[in-house]
Parts: structure tokens; sequence; C-alpha cells
């Protein structure tokens, strides 16, 4: 989450199991702002609606 601290997004590039799962309250909390680029579609979008994260990912709606 280190990497999260003060960052204007996340940008997720890999299918990683360890980046499945991550706690995205963590992840929102360290962000400048909960945005997240999806380039592997491992979240629901659903999810980050719920979640208040701003969420692009490929070939799917924008969360906003």
């Amino acid at each position: 989450y280190d990497a999260c601290t003060n960052a204007d997004a996340l940008i997720i590039a890999t299918e990683w199991s360890l980046f499945r799962t991550p706690d995205f309250e963590k992840v929102g909390a360290a962000l400048k702002n909960k945005t997240i680029f999806d380039g592997r579609n491992l979240y629901e979008l659903s999810f980050m609606q719920e979640h208040g994260f701003y969420y692009e990912s490929i070939g799917r709606s924008t969360v906003k």
C-alpha cells in the first residue's frame, strides 16, 4: 500500500493474485484521488461504484 500513498491513481497492469483482493479501504485512503485504471478488468463495476472509486477498465463503462 506504500506505492499508493499520495499517488494520483493506481494502474493495474497484471493479473497477479496479490492484486485481485486488495484492501480497498486502505487503497482509497492512501490515494490522493480514489482513481483506478484497470488494464485487466479485475474488479466488478458495481463494487467500484459502491466504494466511491473513479474506475476505468478495458471495454467496459467508466465508473464515476
